[in-house]
């Protein structure tokens, strides 16, 4: 088995799938631009390890068992549809808050760090579409049967790739002119992000409620 081409045939195919927008894109940019540069690395760390858990899901057989039981898709798409709708409220209610400046001890910053950690990694795992894009990915590259060294490799690519992506986003957008940007019309901004995440989450338990 040529392992280098399969390897950057699967890497270069998720790394066009995280660069799509999507709630995840939207999230990380919003983290970024109206709270901190350290805060959207968090969130795209938590990208990186909800991928990580998918792609060892779909390693271990995740296609099979939802082509075994279809209700299990139906309603991971409801609870993902769901949980975006309420982030997208969330993120509309606060538009009008103003913005804290003033510098956090190091206990609030650890538990900010923590919390956009967490909201990244909760996003990323409440999209199954990204569950079926990696078991579809990988059944189209892997052969039947393969080494678990080779598993190992692409679980670590898979978080580099997620995690990488989403970093550059984070850096770009927490330099100053985007922030400045945000400042000025963080109201809108805001409702408009919430708007569009909420959105998501409609298209995505409503595509459930039609399989």
């Amino acid at each position: 088995m040529n392992t280098i081409p399969l390897i950057l045939g699967i890497v270069g195919t998720l790394g066009l799938g995280a660069m799509s927008p999507g709630p995840s894109f939207l999230l990380v940019a919003r983290t970024a631009v109206s709270s901190s540069r350290i805060d959207g690395v968090a969130t795209a760390l938590g990208m990186g390890v909800g991928g990580v858990i998918f792609a060892v899901i779909a390693l271990l057989g995740l296609h099979v068992l939802l082509t075994a039981i279809p209700w299990l898709y139906v309603v991971m798409k409801v609870v993902g549809g769901l949980y975006l709708m309420y982030l997208g409220y969330c993120i509309w209610r606060g538009a009008n808050k103003p913005l804290s400046m003033s510098i956090p001890s190091a206990v609030s910053l650890s538990r900010t760090i923590f919390r956009s950690f967490r909201i990244g990694l909760v996003t990323q795992l409440s999209n199954p579409k990204t569950a079926i894009v990696y078991a579809s990915v990988f059944t189209a590259f892997l052969p039947p049967v393969f080494p678990l060294s080779l598993a190992l490799i692409l679980v670590v690519l898979v978080f580099a790739v997620e995690a990488g992506w989403y970093i550059i986003v984070a850096l770009a957008l927490s330099s100053k002119g985007p922030q400045n940007f945000y400042l000025r019309y963080k109201a809108w901004l805001d409702r408009a992000a919430g708007a569009v995440m909420a959105f998501l989450g409609v298209k995505l338990a409503w595509l459930a409620s039609n399989l």
